[in-house]
């Protein structure tokens, strides 16, 4: 690469940032940039791709080639909330043009299930809603996705969940982790994309965030509904440890899709 590394985020909730891969930008000396949906009011919808004209409030999508990898972060939206939020249309059309030119991209909770949806899997209300620290297990496999080598998920890892939503595999996709509260954990589309259901970028100060946005209202009508549900004096209950695994995890899959980049493009 002839340039410093260009990477765009897709940002759904305000304050939130990028959470632990901001030092793995740092080392590699990245220009970010970001596009911020959650300054869009209900009902509007996002504005053009750059070059194109647009009203002084839009925000502009960049164009393919000036991202060199996309990170997509979490929403309290559902994928499927378009007619609330249209412009959840624009953006699932530039995702899926983005993977069609063989990018990198990471997708996180949301970003897994629009990069699902973008792909044309379906995104549907999981059995259980999912809230708390809660163990994630890899999937047993010995294939490969076509020549492409398999990102390697830990065998066990407990890492903070907060979703209700979960994705239908894309064709050709390869599910990589599960666990007993919800079946698609992780995933890997080609070479050069992953998604994680859960959030590995959490991080003491995202997690804050988290409940602080966050409420408690109508999370289950029986008591098993609630089985996979932590309170907030559960989850607020971890310290800095219990956020390095995912934390790792995170840049091992950032290292992954950036040197397939290399070694293939």
């Amino acid at each position: 690469m002839t340039h410093r590394l260009r990477v765009h985020y897709f940002q759904h909730i305000q304050d939130e940032g990028l959470g632990s891969p901001a030092a793995w930008l740092a080392r590699h000396d990245a220009v970010i940039t970001t596009s911020e949906f959650f300054r869009l009011q209900r009902g509007e919808d996002v504005c053009a791709v750059a070059g194109q004209q647009r009203g002084p409030e839009a925000i502009v999508l960049p164009r393919h080639d000036e991202v060199d990898l996309l990170i997509i972060m979490g929403g309290e939206m559902s994928v499927n909330d378009e007619d609330k939020y249209p412009w959840l249309i624009s953006e699932k059309r530039w995702i899926r043009r983005y993977i069609e030119l063989g990018k990198p991209a990471v997708g996180l909770c949301l970003g897994a299930q629009l990069i699902a949806s973008s792909l044309g899997a379906k995104v549907q209300k999981n059995t259980l809603k999912e809230v708390g620290w809660w163990p994630i297990q890899a999937r047993r496999m010995e294939h490969r996705v076509g020549q492409d080598e398999l990102f390697e998920f830990p065998q066990t890892l407990t890492a903070l969940c907060w979703h209700e939503d979960t994705y239908a595999l894309p064709e050709g996709a390869i599910g990589l982790a599960e666990n007993d509260a919800c079946p698609q954990q992780a995933f890997q589309y080609g070479a050069r994309v992953l998604g994680f259901q859960f959030h590995p970028e959490s991080t003491p100060q995202s997690l804050q965030l988290f409940l602080a946005d966050s409420g408690y209202q109508d999370l289950g009508a029986s008591p098993d509904s609630h089985r996979f549900i932590q309170t907030p004096a559960q989850i607020a209950h971890a310290g800095a440890r219990d956020f390095e695994a995912g934390n790792a995890l995170l840049e091992r899959a950032l290292d992954f899709v950036m040197r397939n980049l290399d070694e293939k493009g």
